[in-house]
């Protein structure tokens, strides 16, 4: 009966790992879509599909493409589809995380002007990446740890 009751209990609600998933995952949809949108990015005029000459700018400071845009909001989609489970939501925020460590580290190690950067990805993306990847692994462990598996 009590588990019963702990089931159906509205106050529950989402598990942890689910709801800091989706939120990431949203956030991802908005800067994707944010990434289209004239004046919210900067040079807009200069959006390029893909590579370093894309001068656009979200927010005047973190350089996009219409690549990096898609890029945002295929990882977004790929949230809310893993965020129906907590196993996917745990593999969302820490996988995800740890791609985004890659990308920081891709970031400090390319020549910003080459054609190595086709994302593409300037300084305040890179410690962006970095703080990304982080919190999204801390979110992962974090709102897992006391989890008994069953």
């Amino acid at each position: 009966m009590a588990r019963s009751r702990a089931r159906h209990n509205p106050a529950d609600g989402k598990a942890p790992v689910r709801r800091a998933a989706t939120a990431v995952a949203v956030v991802f949809l908005l800067v994707g879509l944010l990434g289209f949108v004239p004046g919210i990015t900067s040079s807009f005029g200069d959006l390029r599909f893909a590579g370093h000459d894309s001068d656009a700018k979200l927010l005047g400071l973190f350089q996009v493409s219409v690549l990096h845009n898609i890029v945002h909001l295929l990882f977004g989609v790929a949230g809310l589809v893993l965020a129906r489970t907590v196993s996917g939501a745990r593999t969302y925020l820490i996988g995800g995380g740890a791609i985004y460590l890659v990308l920081w580290l891709y970031g400090l190690v390319i020549d910003h002007d080459s054609a190595a950067n086709f994302i593409p990805v300037n300084n305040p993306d890179n410690w962006l990446h970095l703080f990304l990847g982080l919190g999204m692994i801390a979110l992962g462990i974090l709102t897992t740890r006391n989890r008994r598996h069953r």
